[in-house]
């Protein structure tokens, strides 16, 4: 899988995923990727104007703390059912 840099702005995070946000963990995170840049992408999918998070929620949220406008991110196929 190709890792691509996209704008913060354009993910979508869903409500039932926003739910499962620790602020203690983004705290966490974001110190860590501030010494030592972003280890993990971000997994995404394709949505209409804009990208759907799927998964690394406190990633997503560390990064945009520490007051950037992009990250890191694997865009993935939405499943089917």
């Amino acid at each position: 899988m190709k890792t691509v840099v996209i704008d913060i702005d354009k993910v979508y995070v869903p409500s039932k995923a926003r739910k499962a946000l620790n602020a203690a963990r983004v705290d966490t995170l974001a110190e860590d990727i501030l010494e030592n840049g972003q280890k993990s992408p971000i997994q995404v999918r394709l949505g209409q104007d804009r990208y759907v998070l799927i998964e690394g929620l406190h990633r997503l949220e560390a990064v945009r703390a520490l007051g950037e406008m992009s990250i890191e991110a694997v865009i993935v196929q939405a499943r089917r059912h």
